[in-house]
């Protein structure tokens, strides 16, 4: 199975979700959960049994130091992937070089629209009629990179930012586990050479079925990903 690392700062729901659906159906378990502070995700998953290690920011005297232990850990539990679960740090360009094309990020926009913090209020307030989640590869630029996987909705008339976030949470907890599931399984790839999905609509109609209760529909597949017998 495929081994992933998930970085946290939070409630570590989006990591709750992905420890759920773990397993030999998946294809890939959690063999870390790693906060840069202490936070409620962090004893949920110990809750979950799972492996879990505070790397505190504050117990390091340079971003560097602390990045490089946060990284020695990652290597030590043998992660093969890096999951941020709203892990609230910009990592530095040697941490993303040091794990290039092996991190990815789940964000609460449809990126590139809204990058950043408080989108979902920002989307209220920019009157924007489509609002979503996205999965991408992680690189030195905030929220860039090469996008794996979005989904989106259409954002209600009068709608508030707490009742449109929650709508979104539900997107990114079925999106960010098919992601990870369909990498582990080969449904998608992602590297160097750019990002192939092999029949995504097959593999969203093979998946959980809870999870393909709430993508379908609302998946948008990245136009800049190549593509191999895609049909609906």
């Amino acid at each position: 199975m495929m081994r992933i690392a998930v970085l946290i700062s939070g409630r570590g729901s989006n990591m709750l979700r992905l420890a759920a659906h773990a397993g030999p159906a998946s294809g890939f378990e959690i063999v870390l959960v790693a906060a840069n502070k202490a936070c409620e995700g962090l004893a949920l998953a110990e809750t979950q049994g799972l492996s879990t290690q505070l790397v505190s920011r504050t117990d390091f005297a340079s971003r560097q130091d602390h990045e490089t232990a946060l990284g020695d850990a990652i290597v030590e539990a043998g992660a093969e992937i890096i999951c941020l679960a709203g892990y609230m740090a910009i990592l530095s360009p040697a941490f993303v070089e040091r794990f290039a094309g092996r991190i990815i990020n789940i964000h609460p926009s449809l990126l590139p629209d809204l990058k950043g913090l408080d989108t979902h209020e920002r989307a209220i307030a920019a009157g924007m009629a489509r609002h979503g989640a996205s999965v991408h590869l992680v690189t030195a630029e905030l929220d860039d990179g090469p996008m794996l996987l979005q989904a989106g909705l259409a954002v209600t008339e009068g709608e508030d930012a707490g009742s449109l976030a929650a709508r979104v949470l539900r997107l990114e907890h079925a999106l960010y586990p098919f992601v990870v599931a369909s990498l582990a399984n080969g449904a998608l790839m992602a590297g160097p050479d750019g990002v192939v999905w092999h029949n995504g609509p097959a593999a969203l109609k093979d998946t959980d079925p809870a999870i393909a209760d709430v993508l379908s529909g609302t998946v948008i597949w990245p136009a800049t990903a190549a593509h191999s017998e895609i049909s609906n």
